[in-house]
């Protein structure tokens, strides 16, 4: 008994700190998208952009989370076996989206980089029309101190101001931008940890499988307890 009480206070505790971040990162979502203005890096994913995608995902980390310390603190099997499913289908997905970066690489790649070309063009206009100042392009620049896809030189002329070197002395008559392009400044980063990448995702995975453990093993007990639904 006493273990099973470790056991639920410590799904209790786990879940609110997920909770807790899943709430922010939602925040973070809505603050974006009410006070900046974004396009999206790629155009036929255009509803996933910064904003929307901090939104998506606190929402979903939040939900989950919710249900699993609910149904822990007040040991109820309906919210119990509803974060068991929702933990087992979101790790079914990552699984799956996994398996098809590893078997569809050089396609994804290529897409990526068709479609950041056409949002990279997308964004230029915009600029030359006076629509926006900036974009997620200057936030990805800004964020990872690099230009472009490959250079800065696919920017043509002006150049926006996120990507200007600020490591180096700038001189009247010349500016110095970031050498790499993002593309490849997040290709090479990847390829460069791999490794980390690997473990991130096997510990995000082990997480979801002792959430399932820890939750079915609740149900169980208060099935065999003979409580019924709350």
């Amino acid at each position: 008994m006493s273990c099973l009480k470790c056991l639920k206070y410590t799904m209790c505790v786990v879940n609110f700190i997920f909770f807790v971040c899943g709430a922010t990162v939602f925040g973070l979502g809505i603050y974006l998208m009410t006070f900046s203005r974004f396009s999206s890096l790629l155009p036929s994913l255009q509803a996933m952009n910064i904003a929307n995608s901090l939104f998506i995902i606190g929402i979903i980390i939040t939900c989950v989370s919710f249900l699993g310390f609910l149904g822990a603190l007040k040991e109820n099997r309906c919210l119990l076996i509803s974060f068991f499913v929702l933990l087992f289908i979101l790790m079914l997905a990552e699984l799956a989206t996994a398996c098809l970066l590893l078997m569809y690489e050089t396609q994804v790649n290529k897409f990526i980089d068709d479609d950041l070309k056409k949002g990279l063009d997308k964004s230029k206009k915009s600029r030359t029309n006076g629509t926006i100042d900036e974009d997620d392009w200057d936030k990805v620049q800004m964020t990872f101190f690099c230009c472009g896809i490959n250079n800065h030189t696919e920017w043509g002329k002006p150049v926006p101001k996120s990507c200007i070197n600020t490591m180096k002395p700038q001189h009247s008559n010349e500016t110095h931008y970031w050498q790499q392009g993002c593309f490849t400044k997040l290709t090479t980063t990847f390829e460069k940890n791999l490794l980390n990448t690997g473990i991130a995702v096997i510990v995000i995975c082990v997480i979801e499988v002792l959430g399932m453990c820890f939750s079915m093993t609740l149900f169980c007990h208060i099935s065999r307890s003979g409580l019924a639904y709350k």
